[in-house]
């Protein structure tokens, strides 16, 4: 891979070639344990607890095939979503018509200040360099409104793991890494950006996980 800060073409690539295959194989939140669904469901609250006129908007930014735009749609929420892979939206938008799905870049996404009540990043940053985190975390701070919250899922830890395997077993020859991060990186990378934390869930792994799950819940100050 090219040595720089964010390699969307690789990852952009890597997501497109095994599109359809992921939203056959995760085609919802079965791959959730039920604490991460609590979260979500908490956020969901949250965010339609504060709207004061119809659903309350929210963004799922990563969206991927859209399970997590349905399944907070579901509970209230009115979702759209944006992600960096073609394939992946084609997808979203073929498993779940009723959503508006867009292509863009966390670091750049293409939408107006202020617009939402809630961001998801869930796994959504798990290919994004540490370093590369606080153009994210400000990017979804720019588009949040006041009062708005944020839920980020990831692995939790150190280093960086070549996932490439999991998706060689279906056939892609593709290659992809993912970096793990702390509970206590990411809530400080979210406080920089103007977002303080209100709760964070920390799991060990099950099942086939390498790798300890967190997800960290925030708040637009």
């Amino acid at each position: 891979m090219p040595d720089e800060p964010l390699d969307l073409a690789a990852v952009r690539h890597a997501y497109d070639t095994v599109a359809r295959d992921y939203a056959t194989h995760l085609p919802d939140v079965r791959a959730e344990a039920p604490l991460e669904l609590a979260v979500l469901d908490a956020f969901a609250a949250a965010v339609t607890a504060g709207s004061t006129a119809g659903a309350a908007p929210v963004l799922d930014a990563g969206c991927g095939t859209g399970r997590i735009t349905r399944y907070l749609a579901e509970r209230g929420c009115a979702v759209e979503g944006v992600d960096l892979s073609p394939g992946m939206v084609a997808e979203a938008r073929r498993h779940h018509p009723g959503h508006r799905f867009t292509v863009g870049t966390l670091t750049d996404l293409p939408h107006p200040p202020g617009g939402f009540a809630g961001v998801v990043l869930w796994y959504s940053v798990i290919h994004t360099r540490p370093e590369e985190h606080p153009r994210v975390f400000a990017e979804v701070a720019r588009v949040l409104r006041p009062g708005g919250y944020v839920v980020v899922a990831f692995q939790a830890g150190e280093g960086v793991r070549d996932v490439s395997a999991a998706y060689r077993r279906f056939g892609h020859d593709v290659h992809l890494e993912r970096y793990l991060v702390t509970a206590d990186e990411v809530a400080a990378g979210l406080r920089d950006a103007g977002l303080r934390e209100e709760c964070r869930l920390v799991r060990r792994p099950r099942g086939a996980e390498q790798d300890d799950q967190a997800v960290v819940l925030a708040r637009a100050v």
